[in-house]
Protein backbone atom coordinates (compact mmCIF):
# COMPACT_ATOMS: atom_id res chain seq x y z
CA UNK A 1 0.00 0.00 0.00
CA UNK A 2 1.42 3.50 -1.07
CA UNK A 3 0.90 6.84 0.47
CA UNK A 4 -0.28 9.11 -2.02
CA UNK A 5 -0.81 12.71 -2.52
CA UNK A 6 -4.29 13.01 -4.71
CA UNK A 7 -4.48 16.51 -7.20
CA UNK A 8 -7.47 17.11 -8.49
CA UNK A 9 -10.64 19.13 -9.03
CA UNK A 10 -13.71 18.63 -11.26
CA UNK A 11 -16.02 15.19 -11.23
CA UNK A 12 -13.50 13.75 -13.85
CA UNK A 13 -10.83 12.90 -10.92
CA UNK A 14 -13.39 12.19 -8.10
CA UNK A 15 -13.88 7.86 -9.52
CA UNK A 16 -9.55 8.03 -9.70
CA UNK A 17 -9.66 9.81 -5.66
CA UNK A 18 -11.70 7.12 -4.53
CA UNK A 19 -9.79 4.16 -5.62
CA UNK A 20 -6.63 5.61 -4.00
CA UNK A 21 -9.16 5.69 -0.89
CA UNK A 22 -10.03 2.09 -1.36
CA UNK A 23 -6.24 0.79 -2.23
CA UNK A 24 -3.69 2.99 -0.79
CA UNK A 25 -3.21 5.13 1.97
CA UNK A 26 -4.49 8.83 0.73
CA UNK A 27 -2.31 10.94 3.15
CA UNK A 28 -3.46 14.46 1.27
CA UNK A 29 -5.66 16.19 -1.40
CA UNK A 30 -4.55 19.33 -3.25
CA UNK A 31 -7.54 20.90 -5.07
CA UNK A 32 -8.22 24.11 -6.57
CA UNK A 33 -9.48 27.02 -4.34
CA UNK A 34 -13.43 27.05 -3.48
CA UNK A 35 -15.00 29.65 -6.83
CA UNK A 36 -18.24 31.23 -6.91
CA UNK A 37 -20.52 29.13 -8.29
CA UNK A 38 -24.58 29.66 -9.65
CA UNK A 39 -26.70 32.17 -9.28
CA UNK A 40 -26.01 33.05 -6.09
CA UNK A 41 -22.29 33.23 -6.40
CA UNK A 42 -21.56 31.93 -3.25
CA UNK A 43 -18.18 29.77 -2.97
CA UNK A 44 -18.37 26.18 -3.74
CA UNK A 45 -16.12 23.39 -2.77
CA UNK A 46 -14.32 21.39 -5.94
CA UNK A 47 -16.29 17.80 -6.52
CA UNK A 48 -12.56 16.37 -5.10
CA UNK A 49 -12.28 18.07 -1.91
CA UNK A 50 -16.07 17.46 -0.92
CA UNK A 51 -14.84 13.73 -1.22
CA UNK A 52 -12.01 14.07 0.50
CA UNK A 53 -13.59 15.89 3.47
CA UNK A 54 -16.11 13.13 3.39
CA UNK A 55 -13.10 10.31 3.86
CA UNK A 56 -11.20 12.62 6.56
CA UNK A 57 -8.07 13.53 4.67
CA UNK A 58 -6.12 16.84 5.01
CA UNK A 59 -7.16 19.29 1.79
CA UNK A 60 -4.83 21.63 0.75
CA UNK A 61 -5.72 24.81 -1.91
CA UNK A 62 -3.13 26.85 -3.72
CA UNK A 63 -3.95 29.65 -5.52
CA UNK A 64 -0.57 29.19 -7.24
CA UNK A 65 0.72 25.88 -6.56
CA UNK A 66 4.19 27.01 -8.09
CA UNK A 67 4.83 30.18 -5.58
CA UNK A 68 7.69 29.07 -2.86
CA UNK A 69 5.10 29.52 0.14
CA UNK A 70 2.78 26.00 -1.67
CA UNK A 71 5.94 24.28 -2.67
CA UNK A 72 7.02 24.30 1.10
CA UNK A 73 3.92 23.15 2.47
CA UNK A 74 3.57 20.39 -0.03
CA UNK A 75 6.92 19.33 1.41
CA UNK A 76 5.78 18.35 4.71
CA UNK A 77 4.21 15.75 3.37
CA UNK A 78 6.05 12.66 2.59
CA UNK A 79 4.46 10.70 0.30
CA UNK A 80 5.44 7.72 -1.90
CA UNK A 81 4.12 9.12 -5.00
CA UNK A 82 1.55 11.93 -6.24
CA UNK A 83 -1.30 10.79 -8.42
CA UNK A 84 -3.13 13.94 -10.30
CA UNK A 85 -5.65 13.63 -12.77
CA UNK A 86 -7.38 16.95 -13.82
CA UNK A 87 -5.90 18.98 -10.98
CA UNK A 88 -6.10 22.80 -13.19
CA UNK A 89 -2.54 24.58 -12.73
CA UNK A 90 0.62 23.43 -14.34
CA UNK A 91 3.00 21.33 -12.03
CA UNK A 92 6.40 23.09 -11.62
CA UNK A 93 9.54 20.77 -11.87
CA UNK A 94 9.81 21.40 -7.64
CA UNK A 95 6.71 19.94 -7.44
CA UNK A 96 6.79 17.38 -8.89
CA UNK A 97 10.20 15.63 -7.97
CA UNK A 98 9.41 15.94 -4.35
CA UNK A 99 7.69 12.48 -3.57
CA UNK A 100 10.54 9.72 -4.34
CA UNK A 101 8.74 7.98 -7.27
CA UNK A 102 7.51 11.44 -9.00
CA UNK A 103 4.24 12.53 -10.43
CA UNK A 104 2.26 10.35 -12.04
CA UNK A 105 -0.83 11.82 -14.42
CA UNK A 106 -4.69 10.11 -15.31
CA UNK A 107 -4.95 11.90 -18.81
CA UNK A 108 -7.61 11.82 -20.84
CA UNK A 109 -6.92 10.43 -24.45
CA UNK A 110 -4.58 8.39 -26.28
CA UNK A 111 -1.46 10.28 -26.08
CA UNK A 112 0.51 12.23 -28.04
CA UNK A 113 -2.48 13.34 -29.58
CA UNK A 114 -4.74 15.83 -28.10
CA UNK A 115 -2.24 17.09 -25.00
CA UNK A 116 -3.55 19.94 -23.30
CA UNK A 117 -6.76 20.96 -21.48
CA UNK A 118 -9.55 19.85 -23.20
CA UNK A 119 -8.88 16.66 -25.17
CA UNK A 120 -12.20 14.89 -24.95
CA UNK A 121 -14.14 17.90 -26.25
CA UNK A 122 -11.23 18.06 -29.13
CA UNK A 123 -11.55 14.47 -30.21
CA UNK A 124 -15.55 14.35 -30.90
CA UNK A 125 -15.15 17.35 -32.37
CA UNK A 126 -12.33 15.79 -34.77
CA UNK A 127 -14.61 13.08 -35.53
CA UNK A 128 -11.69 10.50 -34.05
CA UNK A 129 -12.80 6.80 -34.10
CA UNK A 130 -11.98 6.41 -30.41
CA UNK A 131 -9.70 8.07 -27.84
CA UNK A 132 -8.99 6.45 -24.30
CA UNK A 133 -7.06 7.08 -21.15
CA UNK A 134 -3.28 7.51 -20.74
CA UNK A 135 -1.32 7.05 -16.98
CA UNK A 136 1.83 9.07 -17.67
CA UNK A 137 5.32 9.95 -15.71
CA UNK A 138 4.76 13.59 -15.66
CA UNK A 139 7.47 15.97 -16.40
CA UNK A 140 7.40 19.37 -16.59
CA UNK A 141 6.14 20.10 -20.00
CA UNK A 142 2.20 20.17 -21.17
CA UNK A 143 1.35 16.30 -21.19
CA UNK A 144 4.97 15.43 -22.52
CA UNK A 145 5.96 12.97 -20.03
CA UNK A 146 6.76 9.31 -20.58
CA UNK A 147 3.80 6.60 -20.26
CA UNK A 148 2.87 4.07 -18.22
CA UNK A 149 -0.38 2.54 -19.88
CA UNK A 150 -3.00 3.10 -22.24
CA UNK A 151 -6.49 2.01 -22.63
CA UNK A 152 -8.57 2.95 -25.99
CA UNK A 153 -12.36 3.69 -25.39
CA UNK A 154 -14.45 3.47 -28.82
CA UNK A 155 -16.66 6.99 -29.26
CA UNK A 156 -20.10 6.31 -30.08
CA UNK A 157 -21.77 7.92 -33.16
CA UNK A 158 -24.11 10.01 -30.14
CA UNK A 159 -21.26 10.30 -27.85
CA UNK A 160 -21.71 13.86 -25.91
CA UNK A 161 -18.83 15.50 -24.22
CA UNK A 162 -20.42 14.47 -20.65
CA UNK A 163 -20.99 11.08 -21.64
CA UNK A 164 -17.36 10.48 -22.82
CA UNK A 165 -16.63 12.39 -19.92
CA UNK A 166 -17.99 9.77 -17.37
CA UNK A 167 -17.24 6.90 -19.04
CA UNK A 168 -13.52 8.14 -19.30
CA UNK A 169 -13.60 9.42 -15.42
CA UNK A 170 -14.37 5.40 -14.89
CA UNK A 171 -11.50 3.87 -17.64
CA UNK A 172 -9.14 6.66 -15.43
CA UNK A 173 -9.70 5.29 -12.34
CA UNK A 174 -9.48 1.89 -13.37
CA UNK A 175 -6.63 2.06 -15.21
CA UNK A 176 -4.68 3.84 -12.95
CA UNK A 177 -5.41 1.51 -9.63
CA UNK A 178 -4.02 -1.19 -12.16
CA UNK A 179 -0.89 0.44 -13.36
CA UNK A 180 0.24 2.01 -9.80
CA UNK A 181 1.49 -0.95 -8.21
CA UNK A 182 3.33 -1.90 -11.63
CA UNK A 183 5.21 1.12 -11.39
CA UNK A 184 6.27 1.72 -7.75
CA UNK A 185 7.52 -2.26 -8.04
CA UNK A 186 9.65 -1.29 -11.43
CA UNK A 187 8.03 -3.52 -13.47
CA UNK A 188 6.10 -1.33 -15.54
CA UNK A 189 8.86 1.35 -17.10
CA UNK A 190 8.02 4.20 -18.18
CA UNK A 191 7.91 4.81 -22.26
CA UNK A 192 8.75 7.98 -24.25
CA UNK A 193 5.73 8.83 -25.91
CA UNK A 194 5.53 8.96 -30.15
CA UNK A 195 7.07 11.66 -32.13
CA UNK A 196 4.82 11.64 -34.38
CA UNK A 197 0.77 12.19 -34.44
CA UNK A 198 1.00 14.96 -31.77
CA UNK A 199 -1.88 17.53 -31.72
CA UNK A 200 -3.06 19.77 -29.13
CA UNK A 201 -6.54 20.62 -27.04
CA UNK A 202 -6.46 24.23 -25.80
CA UNK A 203 -8.54 25.55 -23.43
CA UNK A 204 -12.22 26.08 -24.35
CA UNK A 205 -13.93 29.51 -23.74
CA UNK A 206 -17.39 30.14 -23.64
CA UNK A 207 -17.21 32.24 -27.54
CA UNK A 208 -16.24 28.53 -28.86
CA UNK A 209 -19.58 27.43 -28.92
CA UNK A 210 -20.78 29.97 -31.46
CA UNK A 211 -22.29 28.47 -34.48
CA UNK A 212 -20.36 29.18 -37.50
CA UNK A 213 -23.24 27.85 -40.14
CA UNK A 214 -20.33 28.17 -43.08
CA UNK A 215 -18.84 24.74 -41.69
CA UNK A 216 -20.37 21.57 -43.17
CA UNK A 217 -23.03 19.98 -41.26
CA UNK A 218 -21.39 17.18 -40.03
CA UNK A 219 -18.92 19.43 -38.42
CA UNK A 220 -21.18 21.24 -36.33
CA UNK A 221 -23.18 18.41 -35.20
CA UNK A 222 -19.82 16.80 -33.22
CA UNK A 223 -19.28 20.53 -32.10
CA UNK A 224 -23.04 20.35 -30.44
CA UNK A 225 -21.97 17.30 -29.16
CA UNK A 226 -18.47 17.84 -27.86
CA UNK A 227 -19.91 21.02 -26.15
CA UNK A 228 -22.85 19.01 -24.35
CA UNK A 229 -23.00 20.25 -21.60
CA UNK A 230 -20.38 22.67 -21.36
CA UNK A 231 -20.00 25.48 -22.96
CA UNK A 232 -23.32 24.65 -25.07
CA UNK A 233 -23.44 25.50 -28.19
CA UNK A 234 -25.16 28.51 -29.72
CA UNK A 235 -26.66 31.08 -32.33
CA UNK A 236 -28.39 34.74 -32.80
CA UNK A 237 -31.97 35.28 -33.84
CA UNK A 238 -33.53 38.28 -34.31
CA UNK A 239 -30.95 39.74 -32.11
CA UNK A 240 -31.61 37.28 -29.16
CA UNK A 241 -29.17 34.28 -28.07
CA UNK A 242 -30.87 30.41 -29.38
CA UNK A 243 -29.32 27.79 -27.80
CA UNK A 244 -28.62 24.63 -29.79
CA UNK A 245 -28.75 21.52 -27.39
CA UNK A 246 -28.95 18.83 -29.92
CA UNK A 247 -29.22 17.94 -33.50
CA UNK A 248 -27.74 15.72 -36.37
CA UNK A 249 -26.33 16.47 -39.95
CA UNK A 250 -27.89 15.34 -42.94
CA UNK A 251 -27.35 15.73 -46.90
CA UNK A 252 -29.07 18.36 -48.33
CA UNK A 253 -28.24 22.30 -49.69
CA UNK A 254 -29.17 25.55 -48.52
CA UNK A 255 -28.00 28.84 -47.40
CA UNK A 256 -25.56 28.71 -44.15
CA UNK A 257 -27.87 30.05 -41.63
CA UNK A 258 -30.97 30.07 -43.28
CA UNK A 259 -33.76 27.79 -41.61
CA UNK A 260 -35.38 25.97 -43.87
CA UNK A 261 -38.74 23.58 -44.58
CA UNK A 262 -37.94 20.12 -45.34
CA UNK A 263 -40.02 16.86 -45.24
CA UNK A 264 -37.88 15.44 -42.70
CA UNK A 265 -38.60 19.06 -40.52
CA UNK A 266 -36.87 22.36 -39.92
CA UNK A 267 -32.72 22.38 -41.21
CA UNK A 268 -30.62 25.05 -40.95
CA UNK A 269 -28.37 25.57 -43.98
CA UNK A 270 -24.74 24.63 -43.64
CA UNK A 271 -21.20 25.19 -45.75
CA UNK A 272 -22.51 21.64 -46.88
CA UNK A 273 -25.46 19.40 -45.97
CA UNK A 274 -27.98 20.33 -43.64
CA UNK A 275 -28.31 21.02 -39.90
CA UNK A 276 -31.18 19.54 -37.99
CA UNK A 277 -32.02 21.26 -34.71
CA UNK A 278 -33.76 19.14 -32.63
CA UNK A 279 -33.67 20.74 -29.01
CA UNK A 280 -33.48 24.63 -28.87
CA UNK A 281 -33.63 27.18 -26.09
CA UNK A 282 -34.19 30.88 -26.14
CA UNK A 283 -32.05 33.44 -23.75
CA UNK A 284 -34.46 33.15 -20.95
CA UNK A 285 -37.01 30.41 -21.85
CA UNK A 286 -37.06 26.55 -21.07
CA UNK A 287 -35.75 24.11 -23.79
CA UNK A 288 -38.24 22.65 -26.37
CA UNK A 289 -38.25 20.56 -29.78
CA UNK A 290 -37.16 22.83 -32.78
CA UNK A 291 -41.00 22.03 -34.23
CA UNK A 292 -42.69 23.44 -30.70
CA UNK A 293 -40.46 26.50 -30.68
CA UNK A 294 -41.53 27.14 -34.54
CA UNK A 295 -44.79 27.47 -33.78
CA UNK A 296 -44.76 29.84 -30.81
CA UNK A 297 -42.06 32.11 -33.36
CA UNK A 298 -43.81 32.20 -36.73
CA UNK A 299 -40.62 34.27 -38.12
CA UNK A 300 -38.37 31.34 -37.33
CA UNK A 301 -38.60 29.55 -41.05
CA UNK A 302 -36.77 31.42 -43.85
CA UNK A 303 -34.46 33.91 -41.44
CA UNK A 304 -31.29 33.80 -41.02
CA UNK A 305 -29.63 32.26 -37.76
CA UNK A 306 -26.20 34.42 -37.17
CA UNK A 307 -22.42 32.76 -37.13
CA UNK A 308 -19.50 34.75 -35.61
CA UNK A 309 -17.30 37.06 -37.38
CA UNK A 310 -15.29 35.41 -40.76
CA UNK A 311 -11.87 36.17 -39.28
CA UNK A 312 -12.60 34.26 -35.81
CA UNK A 313 -13.90 31.63 -37.16
CA UNK A 314 -13.58 29.93 -33.11
CA UNK A 315 -15.52 26.79 -34.13
CA UNK A 316 -12.65 25.04 -35.63
CA UNK A 317 -10.12 22.69 -34.57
Amino acid sequence: MAKVVFMGTPDFAVPTLQVLIEHHEVIGVVTQPDRPAGRSRQLQASPVKRLAQAAGIPVFQPEKIRRPEAVAELRQWTPDVYVVAAFGQILPQAVLDIPPHGSINVHASLLPRWRGAAPIQAAIRAGDAETGITVMKMDAGLDTGPMLSQRAVPIMPDETGQSLHDRLAQVGAELLIETLPGYLSGHIIPQPQPEDGITYAPQIKKEDGFINWGLDAWTIERLVRAFTPWPGTYTFWNGQQLKILSGAANEGAGEPGRVLETPRGLAVGAGRGLFYPAQVQLAGRKAMPIQAFAIGQPGLVGSLLESPPAESDRTQI
